[in-house]
């Protein structure tokens, strides 16, 4: 749930941070040509040896790497957690580091943070007069704001010190804090040390965040969700140096790759759910339970490790017992995890195979108010997603894939993701969930679970690139999706961009995260139909799959740019998407392709006994003209009908009359055609095929193939794809022509018919043109709800009903 490219190294490159293409070195500095296939290698940042100009990592890559050892506990009554960590910082950089950088994502709830200081006005349009309609401030705005005055939030921290016990110096700056080292960190040495920390937990849904607490009102419990929940190493790159630029909402976060450690003390009836492996199930798990786990190894359907009924029992108990769960997972880049003990917990074996970890448990955890709906497509979806995504990159790494249920709608980390959609309690008992609810499940299990291999594996910076993660996930969920079910809309399809595409409040896809305008359909939807047109349309299936594979594979644990991304998909297809890339990530152009007109030209003799013939059939062929009609209609004789005896050589012979004179010329012009040119053309003759001039017009800017649907007069049809190459010399306006047999007459020709383009006006496809299809609704004219409207003389008589008063007349409805 989630960009420009930057610079590699220590050179700094303004153009790695634009949003769109600046200006370049090379300048078209008269006439109005614009080159809509210039390279992009005046914006990417120069190949050096840590990022080669193929796309791959390069001969001197590094990343830096972070283990955490952590010992939390949850405070249920309080809603509140401690911890302390221990963090190891080795730096694999070459350069020395006199400080560390850390995120401390929960001081953005604080009232002082940029976040909130920075919030801008959110209700409806403002009136310049009070006795005007009023602006309206929702309920929920009004519950965030008491919640945020009512409760101290943000990190507490302290005792940062180093492993000899020393004091380390902190700053902490918004989002932000700076451990100054006692001593500088070289190239190739590790640093250890340790602080406590604790904070409260946010209510998720007064709030609105990525993690935090929901409570039942019915039974009086909590569902906890925590993430974002410890103090973060920053990550150090090769190409921006610290990745410090403050959480404000929308990005989201650069990390390490580590090893954790974790203890998480909860009340001992709680099921926790948390990225890694779970190093003391003897412990803090019943054997029935055990023995659960291990028969849904290799399970056909979901088995229960905790079923409804021992979910509903934990409810109805409470405890001021606790139990330490311990985690230990390896090679991840984050670690979140999740306590209730409402939870139901079911699991199903991946049995995908390979070396790497050939058994993955994907398992899932919710309430009961997650219903058949959780039950059913929960943990299949989590196996679904396996499936697919391991196809396009590589196999699932990690023993561990998780689905939990609660109030923050979709969120993603390793090895576990949260999901919100639940099921409704009707008045008989029965839970039920609309057609929506159940593809929000499907849907957010397999983006969220995705996400595991964008960007938690292949470990882009979410932070600048929203689209690197959203964009490239969304693509491959909508892969997933429609290979789930295609009936589904499933909103990756170009004819799901195309309003997004022609609207005025949108800025280039290659913008940061926190500048986005409108960040579903610039991060998600439209890189998601871009990738969709490469795959289908520009490249084709084999060459884009091969590629995109490259691009996993050659960044699975490693952190790529959005340039090792394009250098990749170019390198390993083999085809210029330089055009590709500028058009739909640097731009606000979109797709409007013309069809203005089609000339039928047919091939001159230049014999003219034929020639002459033709022109005269074309002069014919003519309309009448309203004065000859109307003349003759009213019986008007012409002077030469009325003359027959005046006539001359003219009355006889029109100005199609062939001569010898005409007949020698042409025979002269046969003379003086070489062999080869005479074939040619008594060929051309007597194939006598139809010419076609297409003309088009680039309205929208965006150059793409001209994807082409002919209809001919016998019924049959052809499809022809021009490369978007066509727009090379004139990317406003071009002409094609198209030769087809003497029986294969077209009638008519079609722009993009099937809608892969993305095209945000189809009514220009089409010569010739289409009525258009619409609706026209009838409506009755509401009325006035002015105040002096109301007839104050009847309403004053009204009785004031009571509150069960009120109740009856519902449940009488």
């Amino acid at each position: 749930m989630k960009k420009a490219v930057v610079t590699l190294g220590l050179l700094l490159a303004p153009l790695a941070f634009s949003s769109t293409v600046s200006a370049s070195s090379v300048e078209q500095t008269k006439g109005s040509f614009v080159d809509k296939f210039r390279q992009l290698d005046e914006a990417l940042p120069t190949p050096n040896v840590y990022r080669s100009a193929a796309g791959e990592p390069g001969e001197k890559y590094w990343q830096q790497e972070v283990n955490y050892e952590i010992d939390a506990e949850l405070d249920e009554k309080q809603r509140r957690l401690t911890a302390s960590q221990t963090i190891e910082y080795k730096n694999n950089s070459p350069h020395t580091l006199k400080y560390l950088w850390l995120q401390l994502d929960q001081n953005i709830f604080k009232s002082d943070s940029i976040a909130e200081r920075t919030a801008t006005f959110k209700g409806s349009a403002l009136q310049g007069r009070p006795d005007a309609k009023p602006a309206k401030l929702s309920l929920g705005q009004l519950r965030r704001q008491q919640f945020m005055h009512d409760n101290e939030l943000g990190f507490t921290i302290a005792n940062v010190k180093d492993e000899s016990g020393d004091e380390l110096k902190v700053t902490v700056v918004d989002t932000l804090m700076r451990i100054d080292l006692n001593e500088p960190l070289k190239p190739g040495k590790d640093v250890e040390f340790s602080m406590d920390f604790a904070f409260n937990i946010v209510e998720e849904d007064a709030v609105g965040a990525r993690s935090g607490y929901e409570h039942f009102e019915e039974d009086g419990n909590d569902i906890f969700l925590l993430a974002q929940w410890f103090p973060r190493l920053a990550a150090y790159t090769d190409y921006e140096a610290w990745t410090n630029k403050a959480f404000l909402g929308s990005g989201e976060f650069t990390l390490e790759f580590g090893d954790y450690d974790v203890e998480l003390t909860v009340p001992a009836d709680h099921i926790v759910s948390a990225t890694g492996q779970l190093d003391n199930a003897s412990s803090v798990l019943t054997r029935t339970q055990r023995n659960r786990l291990k028969d849904a190894e290799n399970a056909k359907r979901p088995v229960f490790i905790v079923t409804e009924e021992e979910a509903l029992e934990n409810e109805k108990q409470g405890t001021d017992k606790t139990k330490t769960w311990h985690f230990k997972a390896e090679n991840v880049r984050d670690f979140a995890w999740a306590s209730s003990r409402k939870f139901m917990w079911d699991a199903k074996g991946y049995q995908q195979g390979g070396d790497e970890q050939p058994l993955v448990m994907a398992m899932s955890f919710f309430p009961k108010e997650g219903g058949d709906l959780w039950k059913k497509y929960s943990t299949e979806s989590v196996v679904h997603t396996m499936e697919v995504y391991s196809r396009f990159s590589f196999d699932y790494p990690y023993p561990v894939a998780q689905s939990v249920n609660g109030p923050v709608g979709g969120m993603e980390y390793p090895m576990i993701t949260f999901n919100g959609p639940r099921t409704e309690l009707q008045d008989d008992g029965t839970r039920t969930y609309s057609q929506a609810e159940k593809r929000f499940l499907i849907g957010v299990v397999i983006h969220e679970v995705g996400h595991i291999y964008f960007p938690m594996i292949v470990n882009s910076d979410e932070r600048q690139w929203t689209w690197m993660d959203e964009g490239l996930n969304s693509f491959l969920d909508g892969v997933a999706g429609r290979e789930w079910d295609h009936t589904i809309p499933w909103g990756v399809e170009p004819r799901d961009i195309v309003a997004y595409m022609k609207s005025e409040n949108q800025v280039p896809v290659m913008t940061q995260s926190d500048s986005v305008l409108r960040l579903g359909p610039n991060a998600y939807t439209k890189p998601a139909a871009a990738l969709n047109i490469l795959r289908e349309v520009v490249l084709g299936r084999e060459l884009f799959d091969f590629a995109f594979k490259e691009y996993a594979q050659r960044w699975k644990y490693k952190r790529p740019t959005p340039a090792d991304f394009f250098r990749t998909m170019e390198e390993a297809s083999g085809v210029d998407l330089d055009w590709f890339w500028r058009g739909w990530f640097y731009t606000t152009d979109h797709v409007d392709i013309a069809l203005d007109k089609v000339y039928k030209l047919q091939l001159d003799t230049k014999n003219p006994d034929i020639d002459f013939s033709r022109l005269r059939d074309i002069e014919a062929d003519k309309p009448m003209p309203l004065f000859v009609e109307r003349n003759k209609a009213e019986g008007k004789k012409l002077w030469v009908d009325e003359n027959p005896d005046v006539t001359d050589f003219y009355d006889t012979n029109d100005r199609f009359t062939v001569t010898n004179k005409e007949r020698n010329a042409y025979n002269k012009f046969l003379k003086g055609l070489k062999p080869w040119e005479r074939q040619v053309f008594d060929r051309a003759i007597e194939d006598d095929k139809n010419y076609y001039v297409l003309e088009f017009s680039n309205v929208g800017g965006l150059v793409m193939p001209i994807l082409l649907e002919l209809t001919f007069a016998d019924g049959s049809k052809e499809m022809q794809h021009i490369p978007a190459e066509i727009w090379r010399r004139n990317h406003k306006h071009v002409q094609k022509l198209i030769i087809t047999d003497k029986e294969k007459e077209v009638v008519s020709v079609s722009v993009d018919p099937r809608w892969e383009t993305a095209d945000v006006d189809v009514e220009n496809n089409h010569y010739p043109r289409q009525i258009i299809p619409s609706r026209i609704e009838v409506y009755k004219r509401k009325k006035s709800t002015a105040k002096v409207r109301r007839d104050i003389m009847q309403d004053i008589k009204t009785e004031l009903k009571k509150d069960d008063e009120k109740d009856d007349a519902k449940e009488q409805n």
